[in-house]
């Protein structure tokens, strides 16, 4: 009998439903009955994946904020540094723009390395500044993020592969965007659903048919099936 692999998701527009409709609970119950470690890998703030897990049942095996925060369950690790980004989008702002979000502006307000702007503000001065101060703006489909160019989900799934005790290369990823691109290139079989960007579809070992947390359920059940 084949071990059941460890299993790296991404979370919009990987576990949710279509039109960002929220997680899907179908999902729920084989993720926390999954016989292996789960890494949630997102671009969401830090507490957004942390209360996903706590809520569902997972362990806490955490990359949030596009690998800027890392949680391997015992340790928490900043990557970078949301100073430096805070500084681009203050310029940005002089500029007369603004991140769109709104006065609350609950998008950004528990962020810890990174900041992320609307879609519907313009983007090319965003990159501009953010390149002036040796930053990137990555574009995931839901928010430009403006971050350090060092840290990425990789880099964050590879340092919670080493604290639990796992290859990745045995791992299995299912993601979206270009932001799970390095996800892909470091797990031993990746998965892009239906929905996903060009980046993602070309760098996962296959591009579903299913999309959203459909593609997402139909890798566990056909994962199960290969461990069973």
């Amino acid at each position: 009998m084949t071990v059941t692999p460890p299993l790296v998701l991404d979370v919009d527009g990987t576990l949710t439903r279509p039109e960002g409709k929220g997680i899907d609970p179908r999902l729920f119950d084989p993720l926390r009955e999954w016989d292996a470690p789960v890494v949630v890998a997102t671009g969401k703030a830090f507490p957004y994946p942390v209360a996903l897990c706590h809520f569902v049942g997972l362990s806490e095996l955490v990359v949030a904020e596009n690998g800027g925060v890392v949680y391997t369950g015992d340790d928490v690790f900043f990557t970078a540094d949301r100073a430096a980004a805070q500084a681009v989008v203050e310029e940005y702002r002089d500029a007369g723009y603004d991140l769109g979000w709104g006065t609350e502006d609950t998008v950004n307000r528990w962020r810890e390395t990174e900041i992320a702007v609307a879609l519907e503000s313009p983007v090319e001065p965003l990159r501009e500044i953010a390149a002036s101060r040796g930053l990137e703006v990555v574009d995931t489909g839901y928010a430009y993020h403006v971050k350090d160019a060092n840290p990425n989900k990789g880099t964050g799934v590879e340092r919670i592969a080493d604290h639990v005790g796992f290859d990745p290369e045995t791992a299995v990823a299912v993601g979206d965007s270009v932001n799970d691109v390095s996800t892909f290139e470091l797990v031993g079989r990746s998965f892009a659903v239906a929905n996903a960007d060009e980046s993602a579809r070309v760098a996962a070992d296959e591009v579903l048919e299913e999309s959203h947390a459909d593609g997402t359920l139909s890798v566990l059940e056909r994962v199960r099936g290969d461990t069973g």
